[in-house]
């Protein structure tokens, strides 16, 4: 009913992407590096999941909040790569109307609740360094999932609001959206009506689902670092800092592009720019994620170089 009547304000039955050029030999080397980034961000995220589930070494609080991360990095990615590859190569490079909303909400919805875990995440590393001898007690089985479903709950609630917000505006031509996905921003640009009441929602919202979330973990890491300071072993004090690291660097790739793209006015936004913020902590992000938290974490390390040497002996 609700697809109805966004379809009663709009004369639009699709959209075409523009995607990044119209060079045929500029989008096949896309294809290639986009291709290979996709199938890495899902082979090394994957990785992950397994090597979790596989040594129970890791069954612990914070690789749990980890592989719920990768999952979502795998939705991420897919909801955005596979089309964008398609239009690459081929001539049409259209969407339906009711697809396009479809693909802004599972991407808002995705994004909302992989930033809310990064501060869950955070809270974690917080009880694991500052409260270690009740760690898994605190953190435990009820609490970690009921953590998760309460990111779930603003991914999905936050992610309508704008999805609703966005196409309930009327949309009469063009229907050229200058990105490479059903994006917020780029799709109000096509909007036949004031978008200006869209852009103080969307900054109300892009404060409560970044800044509230990124405020949180520099508390919390204020917090872990007034405690490491207070550690008097040296190893002790490497060992703290490094497990706080990797997520320091993943929420900072993620946090910061999307803060620019969701909390500026649209008026300031250029088309170009916005495709490469959205490729940042959309593609690279996922990508990245795995890498960071392999090179950085032992844990990790350890449980690949087992299963491996399991493969080998077993081959």
């Amino acid at each position: 009913m609700q697809v109805f009547l966004w379809r009663n304000h709009s004369s639009l039955t699709e959209f075409i992407l523009l995607g990044f050029s119209s060079d045929t030999k500029i989008n096949c080397i896309l294809f290639g590096v986009f291709l290979l980034l996709y199938l890495i961000t899902l082979l090394g995220n994957g990785l992950i999941i397994t090597l979790i589930r596989m040594d129970s070494r890791l069954h612990t609080p914070m690789y749990f909040f980890l592989s719920v991360l990768s999952i979502l990095d795998m939705g991420y990615v897919t909801t955005t790569v596979p089309q964008m590859l398609v239009h690459l190569v081929c001539e049409k490079k259209t969407i339906s109307y009711i697809g396009c909303v479809a693909q802004m909400y599972i991407f808002l919805m995705l994004g909302i609740t992989e930033s809310w875990l990064f501060a869950i995440m955070a809270y974690d590393r917080y009880v694991a360094i500052c409260h270690p001898l009740r760690y898994k007690v605190i953190m435990s089985p009820l609490l970690r999932g009921s953590l998760v479903a309460f990111c779930g709950f603003w991914g999905i609630s936050c992610a309508l609001i704008y999805t609703v917000s966005a196409m309930i505006l009327p949309y009469c031509g063009p229907n050229e959206i200058n990105h490479f996905f059903c994006e917020v921003p780029a799709v109000l640009k096509l909007a036949c009506a004031d978008t200006s009441l869209n852009d103080r929602v969307d900054f109300i919202l892009g404060f409560i689902l970044l800044l509230v979330p990124l405020s949180l973990i520099i508390v919390v890491y204020v917090n872990i670092f007034a405690a490491i300071l207070r550690i008097r072993s040296t190893q002790g004090w490497i060992k703290a800092f490094s497990t706080c690291a990797s997520h320091i660097t993943v929420v900072t790739m993620f946090s910061i592009p999307c803060m620019i793209m969701y909390m500026r006015p649209g008026s300031e936004s250029s088309p170009e720019e916005d495709k490469k913020l959205a490729l940042f902590y959309n593609v690279i992000s996922a990508f990245l994620n795995p890498i960071i938290y392999s090179l950085c974490n032992k844990d990790v390390k350890r449980a690949f170089f087992k299963v491996v040497g399991c493969i080998k002996v077993s081959g």
